[in-house]
């Protein structure tokens, strides 16, 4: 049943472009129901009591930073801050990668999901997400922003191709081990090996984002946001997982987006269309609303403990990672900016008070306005 449905779903391979042309079956924007079905027959998760798809990550529990690289080329060798954080390989590197990834991927299947990162129609990417496992295409229906088309995009503005079991080659490849996060500006194109955390699914988005944004009079922010009844925003910043997404679930304001946004002035739109939130010993009764949308259908948990019987999740147990994450839709939560609507136009660029969130103490502190002309002018050389 689960091949029959899905050849109703399924578009030609069209994959050359990428360097793919060889895979076998492409499952095309298929819907969450038949992502879950593929899962479970694979063996990537089990369905949980009410209906999240519970999964491992395996080795990695978050991201490897120090397996990202950037391909530098001429276009980017003045515009991207090189270094210990940002570091470079070769377009013959990335294009080597790529070739050996298309070898490795031949007959296998793909999961194709063509989304949209950007709720401003201004500043929207187009996306395509190419992934090995059918959970991480429905990781990408969740965090990025659904396309309202049927088609896939005829050619997208960048592509991330996700696959775990492909290993770089350190020696050849100058990477710093068999993982790899290699990003070509100008191939457009993102490449994720050997990590199965699919966090870097959506990180790899934000770096393009980073990087392409500023060039457009947009200021692109790790923060959550949330907009009151008289249209004042709040930015909360702090590192991952120090409660940015917990402070913006505020039931007394709307919620814009709990991770990454962009700042113009027009005003504060989301980069995403869902959140990443970290679940570690979560209760309805200190998160109501981050709790009822993590046991949901279409939630994925990552790394969370279920009992293979009962299907019921222990969210207090860190037995694998204390990174225990949801990754869910906006629209899994009762109050937030619509998609639609695309940002909060009311709130003019100097008025959004600002909160950081103190990465020791986990608290949140206001801090003084940001200007946003010192911001921009700070980003000339940019740090992706």
């Amino acid at each position: 049943m689960i091949i029959e449905a899905s050849r109703q779903r399924l578009a030609p391979a069209g994959l050359a472009r990428h360097g793919l042309e060889g895979v076998g079956e492409a499952h095309w924007n298929l819907p969450t129901a038949l992502l879950y079905e593929h899962a479970v027959k694979r063996g990537e998760g089990l369905i949980a009591h009410l209906g999240p798809l519970v999964v491992r990550t395996g080795r990695f529990t978050g991201r490897s930073p120090n397996d990202k690289f950037t391909v530098r080329s001429p276009d980017t060798e003045n515009t991207i801050w090189w270094g210990s954080v940002n570091k470079g390989v070769t377009p013959a590197q990335f294009e080597g990668v790529r070739r050996r990834l298309g070898r490795h991927l031949a007959g296998k299947p793909v999961y194709v999901q063509d989304v949209e990162a950007g709720a401003d129609p201004e500043h929207r990417l187009e996306i395509r997400v190419i992934t090995e496992y059918a959970w991480h295409a429905q990781f990408a229906r969740n965090m990025f922003i659904r396309t309202r088309h049927e088609r896939p995009f005829d050619e997208p503005d960048f592509t991330v191709v996700a696959v775990p079991s492909f290993k770089a080659d350190p020696a050849a490849d100058g990477t710093a081990s068999e993982t790899c996060i290699l990003v070509s500006f100008d191939e457009r194109m993102v490449i994720i090996g050997n990590s199965e955390y699919a966090g870097e699914i959506k990180k790899s988005i934000f770096t393009v984002l980073n990087y392409l944004l500023p060039a457009e009079g947009v200021l692109p922010m790790h923060c959550s946001a949330n907009v009151g009844r008289a249209g004042d925003v709040a930015l909360i910043f702090g590192l991952s997982g120090t409660g940015k997404t917990t402070l913006s679930a505020d039931p007394e304001r709307q919620l814009v987006g709990d991770d990454e946004h962009g700042w113009t002035d027009r005003g504060i739109f989301n980069f995403e269309g869902g959140c990443y939130a970290k679940v570690i010993r979560l209760s309805p009764e200190s998160e109501p609303e981050i709790y009822q949308a993590s046991c949901r259908f279409g939630t994925i948990l990552e790394n969370v403990v279920i009992d293979p019987v009962t299907r019921r999740i222990d969210l207090d147990s860190d037995a694998y990672t204390e990174n225990t994450r949801a990754s869910y839709p906006i629209s899994h939560l009762r109050d937030f900016v619509r998609i639609a609507k695309g940002l909060v136009a009311a709130m003019k660029a100097n008025d959004a008070d600002l909160v950081e969130v103190n990465p020791i103490l986990d608290v949140a502190n206001e801090t003084a306005r940001l200007m946003v002309e010192l911001a921009a002018s700070l980003l000339g050389r940019r740090i992706i």
